[in-house]
């Protein structure tokens, strides 16, 4: 239950970094390493960059994660309020132990043993 919990708000970016249409590489968590047609247009000055445009493209993918973890019980319909009182319910009353050892049969006594039964029905092999 823990995992879904830390999976269900866990946040993360992927980046990736196009040059021209070819996909040159993808990053999870950090920055995507540029191509090396970027790299020298970097250290070429800042006029001759602005002047010609670049080709390559980087795109971040943002995946969020769910940010309100608590549900109220109001929000939930009658039928949704009803499954979850009878759980409750049920489930408490599961493990509720008794609270003394009662036995319905203590107050009577056994009945007397007139004959022994059990030799009278058997039969024996000669």
């Amino acid at each position: 239950m823990a995992l879904i919990v830390l999976f269900s708000t866990f946040s993360f970016t992927i980046h990736q970094h196009y040059c021209g249409d070819e996909l040159k590489d993808t990053s999870v968590f950090f920055e995507a390493e540029k191509c090396e047609m970027e790299k020298m247009m970097v250290e070429t000055s800042c006029e001759a960059h602005q002047k010609k445009k670049s080709c390559c493209e980087d795109v971040i993918d943002v995946v969020e994660g769910q940010d309100e973890l608590k549900i109220t019980f109001d929000t939930l319909s009658l039928d949704q309020q009803f499954f979850a009182a009878s759980f409750v319910y049920t489930y408490v009353n599961l493990f509720e132990g008794l609270e003394e050892n009662t036995t319905s049969f203590s107050e009577y006594p056994p009945p007397l043993i007139v004959r022994q039964i059990f030799k009278l029905d058997e039969s024996y092999l000669i």
